[in-house]
């Protein structure tokens, strides 16, 4: 890996480990879909969890397409957000975690978000877990940089 790409992992690291929300964006019949989640990042950020129960809106449109991204930011609502706000753009495509990895996936999840431990025992809630494509960061409104993930037959990390 080169020092830039190097740089730029720990920049993303580095947001995506102190931010504990995101805006998910899903595509259903109606069109494009964006809401907030918790979400987990995986050690080697390859992927990203977050839980949604199966009546949501999101869960129908993550049924009817797999493509999703997420954004994540580090904004403070302060006229300094326009030089020095940071935005990262997860893409990639999501399933439901299987029950055989479900306990690993709560428990990392549970790591960050201790709080949702009522909200993800509930039989109603399905893990999701996002494999994640391609990060794009924006900072100052005009700096875009991109990593890459190759995918891999089986890019999960739980």
């Amino acid at each position: 890996m080169k020092a830039c790409d190097e740089d730029l992992i720990r920049r993303i690291r580095n947001i995506l480990e102190h931010q504990r929300l995101a805006v998910l964006a899903t595509e259903g019949d109606e069109g494009p879909y964006a809401n907030i989640v918790s979400f987990t990042p995986s050690r080697d950020l390859k992927t990203l969890l977050f839980a949604t129960s199966r009546s949501t809106r999101k869960f129908s449109n993550l049924m009817h397409s797999t493509k999703v991204s997420l954004l994540v930011d580090n904004r403070s609502n302060r006229i300094e957000d326009f030089s020095d706000a940071v935005a990262i753009t997860a893409m990639g495509s999501a399933r439901e975690v299987q029950e055989k990895e479900k306990e690993r996936a709560l428990e990392l999840i549970l790591e960050i978000h201790p709080h949702l431990k009522t909200f993800l025992r509930s039989p109603s809630i399905a893990v999701m877990e996002v494999m994640v494509h391609k990060y794009i960061m924006v900072c100052r409104f005009q700096e875009v940089r991109e990593v890459i993930f190759h995918e891999k037959e089986d890019n999960s990390s739980i």
